[in-house]
């Protein structure tokens, strides 16, 4: 039987930018194997699998090499193609089950709002080897879980950042976020993501990391409500909101192509 496979830049209302994501709709569960396989074929940050459970959607995020607990273009990527092929489900939030429980995702003007679990975080002392890897020295440091954060001086900083992937992937630190003020007024904060370990030496655009990025910001701003841009090649934008112990997050989308995998 074949399966339908949609490919969806997130983060972004122009083709060819934003994050690409697959999304996968199965009718029952897949094999982790078999997942694992479409992942590598895909050979995207993430594929996501979707399929209908009572009251909402079973959702799985994979890369290249594993799956991950927490995925923010690829959940973005699949309400898009729920959204579109199904008008309907705009009237009411979908209900996403994930390994990071209950996600939502709602129908926002024609973009698209999640609703993910922000990250308490706690700094850390780091030492001059991080520094070589990143290629600067941080102002500040912190970490949730898997995710490890530093801001950089400036703007420019982060903009012309070639960090040692390599000596990145050798760290104890799976997932790597450099941020910074943003000197453009457009937007509050930018920022960065690395993950070597995960398969994504650099990721497009990354929502999970603003679950991380929205409370760090709100201690160092004042406010809880930003515009976001992260500069990697293909950049994107989001808009975040910080309400208590969640984050929402706001960005468009495009279906590139709709494709059938024929096994």
């Amino acid at each position: 039987m074949a399966i339908t496979l949609y490919q969806v830049d997130a983060f972004t209302s122009e083709p060819f930018k934003g994050n690409p994501a697959a999304v996968c709709l199965l009718e029952r569960p897949a094999k982790v194997r078999w997942m694992k396989g479409v992942a590598r074929e895909m050979n995207l940050s993430e594929t996501a699998f979707i399929f209908p459970v009572r009251d909402g959607w079973r959702l799985r995020w994979f890369t290249p090499k594993k799956e991950v607990d927490l995925c923010g273009h690829a959940t973005l990527a699949a309400a898009k193609v729920l959204f579109e092929r199904n008008p309907n489900l705009r009237i009411k939030p979908l209900l996403f089950k994930t390994l990071s429980g209950d996600l939502l995702a709602r129908w926002v003007d024609g973009a698209i709002e999640l609703d993910f679990p922000a990250m308490p975080y706690q700094r850390f002392s780091y030492g001059s080897h991080i520094e070589q890897a990143l290629g600067f020295n941080p102002r500040d440091a912190a970490f949730s879980g898997n995710f490890f954060l530093f801001e950089a001086p400036d703007e420019a900083t982060i903009r012309k950042n070639t960090p040692d992937i390599a000596a990145i992937e050798k760290l104890p630190m799976p997932e790597v976020i450099i941020t910074a003020r943003s000197q453009n007024p457009e937007f509050d904060f930018i920022s960065r993501f690395f993950a070597p370990q995960l398969g994504i030496p650099e990721d497009p655009v990354t929502g999970s990391a603003h679950c991380l990025l929205a409370p760090f910001w709100a201690e160092k701003l004042g406010k809880t409500e930003f515009n976001a841009y992260q500069a990697s090649a293909r950049g994107g934008t989001l808009h975040i909101r910080l309400e208590g112990e969640r984050v929402k997050i706001r960005g468009s989308a495009v279906i590139i192509f709709k494709g059938e995998l024929q096994i």
